[in-house]
């Protein structure tokens, strides 16, 4: 076939088409059907096919992820409950507000029982948190340095939660040293004890 019987094709009479042409009509034809019909049936299906993989991946891994959960139910029970009576032994070492007296008493006794001079032990204003307050005591005490020693491993050794904390020891004569520091201890707010908004005015009566 020569470039003549390209040019001599009568697109209107088919049947006059040489072989070779027909063949390859066909061929083009065909391609463009199925195109088509991907593009019109297939695709969208396809698309839906894919979305419904992915769904089922994601089920199956929830349903996994649960199953799990379900297993290791009574573990997670256990230590749920394990962890409530941990708070709540700790919660047990935060005095409520008729033990702080006692709880500044046993501080003090602890540093004299040592043989501690007190030059000062000033509680300052409490900070309400969450569910407790805290409560920083100014202290500064003399003596040496195992009787400062002893104070600081008596008072951790309180039944109840005291920290120490700006720590400054001082060099005096003797081989006395002076210790500034601030004790912190905390006291449990009961429930329905309201905190102070920050910045609130408590209210005042009505002048006359």
């Amino acid at each position: 076939m020569t470039l003549d019987d390209l040019r001599n094709i009568n697109f209107n009479d088919l049947s006059s088409w040489p072989v070779p042409i027909k063949i390859a009509a066909i061929g083009i034809l065909s391609v463009v059907i199925v195109a088509a019909g991907y593009f019109a049936f297939i695709e969208g299906a396809w698309e839906d096919y894919q979305r419904a993989q992915r769904k089922e991946e994601q089920l199956r891994e929830t349903y996994l992820n649960k199953k799990a959960l379900a297993i290791n139910l009574e573990a997670y029970k256990q230590q749920m409950e394990e962890m409530q009576q941990t708070f709540g032994s700790l919660l047990r070492q935060l005095p409520n507000s008729t033990e702080v007296p006692d709880l500044l008493v046993d501080i003090t006794q602890a540093g004299l029982g040592r043989g501690l001079e007190f030059v000062l032990f000033k509680p300052e204003k409490e900070l309400p948190k969450d569910f407790y307050a805290e409560l920083p005591i100014s202290l500064q005490v003399r003596g040496n340095y195992h009787e400062l020693a002893q104070f600081i491993s008596d008072v951790a050794a309180l039944p109840r939660i005291v920290t120490f904390g700006n720590i400054t020891i001082t060099s005096q004569s003797k081989g006395r040293l002076a210790m500034a520091a601030t004790a912190r201890t905390y006291r449990y707010l009961e429930e329905g004890a309201a905190k102070p908004a920050a910045g609130a005015k408590k209210p005042t009566g009505r002048k006359r």
